[in-house]
């Protein structure tokens, strides 16, 4: 039985590595032979999954030039990695843009491809030129994770779907839901967890915490503690702001939180899913979240949260405090939210993306898998 080439760049706890574990090892338990490329140099969601690895270097680094050379090597490797293995692999399965190496060895190998698409902010611009040149080229489906995706980065003359992400099983058997609605003069516990850039609103949240001393504000960063001690190293944060860097298990943070902030400017970074709002709301947790983009698809404004703009700084600490001080309203509201956590099942993920490899593929499993 030919193999699924499962390819990502950077193995790291960032979202869309954590939601293709969930596809590769749902597809793995479905009796499918998957093989997973990868980067070697860090731990991450992609590591330890029942499936063959095929690794690859890709060493992280700070200096965007050399950390162009490394990315131009990681696909020269990519590309010979997955010729070596032409007459085992039956199509390849690209998380991201970014791995155009396999694209273009599938290619060269007359090989389906299908890619899974969460974001596409890539910079510089003729990299991404060039990135969506290659997808258009060798594509044969297109899967993305919010219909905002879709409208915006259709390719040309490429079939696509829509597959919105789901919280995985391991997620939710590690979740330990406990209700924390706060009391009439409870101060609230408010969370974001994010990248550590100014577009994802990390200085609207430290702004957010000067201005409401009474709250506690948690910040839990996918960055190392000396490059958090470098990014703030010029400001004095407020003592009710509490900086965590790179987390491997973050229910301990959904567990004692009350509210979950995603503020990420609805221009310089438009958000194509949110995964922290549906991991937050599967916890109970009100979000206030961006009024564009994926969030909107996932948060209605004024059920399960609130959509405001990082921008409107006075908006954002009213809707925090009327929270705070109606315990009645925010339950009703963290109720809402984990109803409509719900409604993204893994089951109809999984079920989404092995529709659309089977239509440019059709797959055998390696064994039947009992029910």
């Amino acid at each position: 039985m030919k193999k699924i080439a499962c390819v990502h760049l950077l193995n790291d706890y960032s979202g869309s590595p954590l939601i293709f574990s969930t596809v590769v090892e749902g597809l793995a338990g479905q009796g499918y032979d998957c093989e997973m490329y990868t980067s070697a140099d860090r731990e991450g969601f992609l590591s330890n999954l029942p499936v063959t690895y095929r690794h690859f270097s890709y060493p992280w680094v700070g200096n965007r030039y050399w950390r162009l050379v490394l990315f131009l090597w990681s696909q020269w490797q990519l590309f010979w990695l997955l010729r070596s293995r032409r007459r085992e692999l039956g199509m390849i399965y690209i998380n991201t843009l970014l791995p155009f190496g396999a694209a273009l060895a599938a290619w060269w190998m007359d090989k389906p491809v299908v890619y899974h698409l969460h974001e596409v902010s890539v910079r510089p611009r003729l990299l991404k030129r060039f990135l969506r040149w290659v997808a258009r080229l060798t594509a044969s489906k297109v899967i993305f994770v919010s219909h905002y995706l879709a409208e915006e980065e259709a390719l040309v003359g490429v079939a696509d779907a829509v597959v919105p992400n789901a919280l995985s099983e391991k997620f939710k058997a590690a979740a330990q839901v406990v209700e924390v609605a706060p009391g009439e003069t409870e101060a609230l516990r408010v969370l974001m967890l994010c990248s550590l850039k100014a577009y994802k609103g990390v200085d609207v949240f430290v702004d957010l915490a000067r201005q409401l001393p009474e709250h506690t504000f948690e910040l839990v960063l996918n960055a190392e503690a000396p490059e958090i001690a470098e990014y703030f190293a010029e400001h004095t944060l407020p003592r009710n702001l509490h900086c965590h860097a790179r987390q491997s298990n973050v229910h301990p943070f959904y567990r004692s939180a009350h509210l979950l902030l995603n503020l990420s400017h609805p221009e310089q970074w438009i958000e194509t899913f949110g995964m922290t709002l549906l991991e937050g709301m599967h916890y109970g947790l009100p979000c206030i979240a961006p009024p564009v983009g994926g969030p909107a698809e996932i948060v209605s404004d004024g059920r399960e949260g609130f959509l405001i703009d990082q921008r409107h700084l006075t908006a954002l600490v009213t809707a925090i405090n009327h929270l705070a001080q109606h315990p009645q309203e925010y339950r009703i509201m963290a109720q809402t939210a984990q109803r409509r956590a719900a409604d993204f099942s893994n089951a109809e993920l999984l079920k989404g993306v092995e529709t659309v490899l089977l239509s440019v593929y059709p797959m055998t499993k390696k064994r039947q898998v009992s029910v």
